[in-house]
Parts: structure tokens; sequence; C-alpha cells
């Protein structure tokens, strides 16, 4: 039986990853990475998602802001903006080197799942990371009668707009990047983050064989609510799950993964909700969730690992 199988988004994602690598071997984790949020900017390709699972793993994240690199300098976008290009989407210059070559390898003919390897190796990085898969897909948000790019509803909207429907182009088409259902099959456990189960988890689930591979596990697949007291940790998940007629709390992230989960993590602030969670047939956990240090992750990751 093989190692730890995460799916994962973003900052959320990133803080619990980086206490579990200091409770097993990096080398025995696989973090799947969602790709809905990949965007083209100035010619380059820009795996939000992935860059920042990958950036707090080689510990150079930009710990205040969740995102970026630490230290970084933004002369370039003021070079950008100075010759009247839009620069809405924050691109540090170290950032834009990592951007840079990524663009490089797939212009090369590598895949972005050769392409991440070959950065996380250069990083320092032992966890293998995987995007969910080499082909393109695009998180669309409706929202006034008309789809966005996420980028667009998220970053330059502010997500300010009411939710009316979410789409992941192209996911119809997608196949799993190699290693994806291999490593899913082979997992003694299966962590799904505390990342938004719609816009970060949904993309990777849409992609054909994830969802029956994580049916099909015998292994333990845990889940941690990114939902604390009715509040969203980071991000427009209570707004976007109350404009979609969903419950905006850790039942309602629970009933999202209803059938597929065996286990969930809730904070103590929603430990009322424990019976109402047991009821869809999933096992509770009840834990601090909140990780604002380094022993905050590593206690929540040790919560996971020892779930049964």
């Amino acid at each position: 039986m093989g190692g730890i199988v995460a799916l994962a988004g973003g900052v959320g994602a990133a803080r619990l990853l980086r206490g579990l690598v200091k409770l097993v071997k990096p080398e025995d984790v696989v973090v799947i990475g969602n790709i809905g949020d990949d965007l083209e900017l100035f010619g380059l390709h820009i795996s939000p998602d992935l860059d920042i699972v990958a950036y707090t793993l080689a510990g150079i994240v930009d710990e205040e802001r969740g995102w970026g690199i630490a230290g970084d300098t933004f002369h370039c976008l003021e070079m950008l903006k100075k010759l009247g290009f839009e620069a809405w989407f924050r691109l540090g210059d170290r950032d834009l080197a990592i951007h840079i070559a990524r663009t490089m390898m797939l212009r090369e003919g590598c895949t972005l799942s050769e392409a991440t390897r070959r950065i996380c190796e250069m990083l320092g990085i032992k966890v293998r990371i995987i995007p969910v898969s080499d082909n393109p897909i695009r998180t669309r948000v409706k929202a006034n009668g008309r789809f966005l790019d996420f980028q667009d509803y998220f970053v330059k909207r502010g997500a300010v707009d009411a939710v009316e429907g979410v789409m992941f182009e192209g996911a119809d088409e997608a196949k799993p990047a190699p290693g994806v259902i291999e490593a899913i099959k082979g997992a003694k456990r299966i962590i799904i983050c505390p990342s938004n189960p719609i816009l970060s988890i949904a993309p990777i689930l849409s992609v054909s064989g994830v969802r029956e591979a994580l049916r099909g596990s015998a292994s333990p697949i845990v889940g941690v609510s990114p939902i604390i007291g009715g509040r969203a940790v980071k991000g427009p998940l209570v707004k976007v799950m109350e404009c979609l007629g969903m419950e905006a709390s850790a039942y309602g992230v629970a009933n999202f993964y209803k059938g597929l989960i065996s286990h969930f993590v809730i904070d103590r602030l929603d430990a009322w909700l424990k019976p109402r969670i047991e009821r869809l047939g999933i096992k509770v956990i009840i834990a601090d969730t909140l990780m604002k240090s380094l022993e905050d992750s590593v206690n929540l990751a040790r919560v996971v690992l020892e779930a049964d």
C-alpha cells in the first residue's frame, strides 16, 4: 500500500500540507492539484494553486499574504502599468521567474505535470505535486447571465458578483495526468484539504476517473472543513454556497462530499453540527482547524492522520 494522497486547492491546502510533511516523509505524499484557476497572462502560463502549494512546501511563500514569494518585488508589474497594460493580477518578480520557466518548458513540449515535477525538483520539494490533468480545465463562474473566467470573477472583480452557476470548461475531455489514478488507488490514506469544495476541489473531481477512483478506494478518505463557525477561513466560499442554494456551514460542505468521504474534521465551534453530519454516514472528528502557525498545521495534520 502506498502513502498519503491529498486533493488540494490553494492556501488552506498548503497550510495543512506544511504540517503533514513534518509528520510523514515528504516522499510519501502525493498532492493532486487544482488547475481550474490556471490562466495565461502576458504570454505566460500561471498555475496559482499549484504554485501556492509549491512555494509553501519550499519554504518561500509570503506567509502574510498566503500567496506569492516572500520578500518579492513588483518592478516588472509596475513597468507594465506605466506602459499601459492592465496589472490587476499581482505577480511578483520572483514569481514571474517561475511562470517564465513553466511556459518555456511547455513550449519545449513538456506536459504540465512534467513541468511541475521539474519546477518542484528545482525548488527542492520532495513531495510529488501532480496537476489533476495535463489537459486544460478552466473554471467559469456564471454571474449576471454570463460566464466569467475564474480570475476575472475572483481577483479582477473581487468576487462581488452573485454566483448563478459554475462550470469546468474542458473537464469532459480531460484525462487524469499520469500517476493520478494510480496514486489514489494505492493510497493508504486520502485527504481532501480545507479548500473551497466548489471552486477548488470540484474541478479535480470533474476529471474522468477521479471520483470513481476515490469511491473505489478502501482506504480512509478524510475531509477537512474550510468553514469555521459559519465563516470561510479565506475566500468567497460562504457567499458562493448561499448563492447556489446550499447551506453555508460545515454541514453544507460535508453534504457536498456525501458518498465520497469517510471522515470529516470540523472545528470545535461547529461541534453542534456533529450529529447532523454523522447522519450523512460520515464519521466526525472535532479539532482546532484554524491554522495560524506551523504548530497549528502540525496538530491538524496529526488529527487527519489519526482519524479512524
